[in-house]
């Protein structure tokens, strides 16, 4: 199990231990793909850890982009989490009801919003109920709090960005898609897409950084499959996925290791969208 980190990645029982702390401030930020047809803010109203707030990323994001769920603007960002209670002082843990799968964004989100306080619970809540811990289905106590931001540019990248780090490769390009979509032999859910992958591009589809308890592998493990997929860990890393979401796993194994590394955003929403950016197809 890696060790516990207040600034990436904590256990179950780290949680446990400090789940009264008053500095506390812990998200359930679960997002399901629309195949799925489940509604989070009603699994969130069901049962969630006891002091849990929700955060929807379809909703704290850039309403006016045609693209899933980007980036929101800072004023938004800070008034929906002052809106939650949390803000300066606080220590931030996400989870979600997958075991790591939708809270490394919010966990990416807060950190390009300047706030290093933040962590990701390993396992989740199915790890947390597992393990026997409370749920409850009672609304968390709020009160306003005011945060102060300041913008993480070195941790997003866009399309034009990405695009030069495609052909100059001073940056590894990672994509978290399954291999099937990263190869072109599968098609993407989303419609009107092509199918294939950033040309020089890199696959470790963010299954592979996970136990099959949705826990993240150890250091050692993460290091060797990065390596064994051609990832150069010392150039800093470009993540990438369908829509920004399950990169950010990547980015919360790669930030473990120590690797610089941005998210670009629009991800394969984005580039699989415009005709006049090339796609590669089969292995990288």
């Amino acid at each position: 199990m890696p060790p516990s980190d207040p600034k990436t990645l904590v256990s179950t029982e780290w949680l446990a231990e400090h789940l009264k702390a008053p500095e506390l401030r812990l998200i359930d930020a679960s997002w399901y793909m629309p195949a799925e047809a489940r509604d989070p803010r009603a699994d969130y109203e069901a049962e969630h850890i006891p002091g849990a707030r929700f955060v929807d990323i379809d909703e704290v994001a850039d309403l006016r982009s045609e693209l899933p769920h980007m980036l929101p603007p800072v004023e938004k960002f800070m008034s929906r989490m002052r809106a939650l209670g949390i803000g300066d002082g606080h220590q931030v843990v996400v989870y979600d009801t997958a075991g790591i799968f939708s809270a490394p964004r919010v966990w990416w989100m807060f950190r390009y919003f300047g706030q290093e306080n933040v962590a990701v619970l390993d396992g989740g809540l199915p790890k947390w109920k597992a393990e026997g811990r409370p749920v409850t289905a009672e609304p968390p106590v709020i009160r306003d709090r005011h945060m102060v931001t300041s913008i993480r540019g070195d941790l997003v990248r866009d399309v034009t960005q990405v695009a030069a780090a495609s052909k100059l490769g001073d940056q590894t390009i990672v994509d978290a898609r399954a291999a099937g979509r990263f190869r072109g032999e599968e098609p993407e859910p989303r419609p009107g897409l092509r199918s294939g992958h950033i040309p020089n591009s890199r696959n470790v589809p963010s299954a592979a950084v996970l136990n099959p308890d949705g826990t993240m592998k150890s250091d050692g493990e993460l290091r060797a499959i990065f390596e064994a997929a051609g990832v150069d860990l010392t150039k800093p890393a470009i993540t990438t996925c369908g829509s920004g979401v399950s990169a950010a796993i990547l980015s919360l194994a790669l930030t473990r290791l120590g690797v610089p590394v941005s998210l670009y955003d629009g991800s394969w929403a984005e580039w699989g969208m415009y005709g006049d950016l090339k796609v590669a197809t089969g292995e990288a």
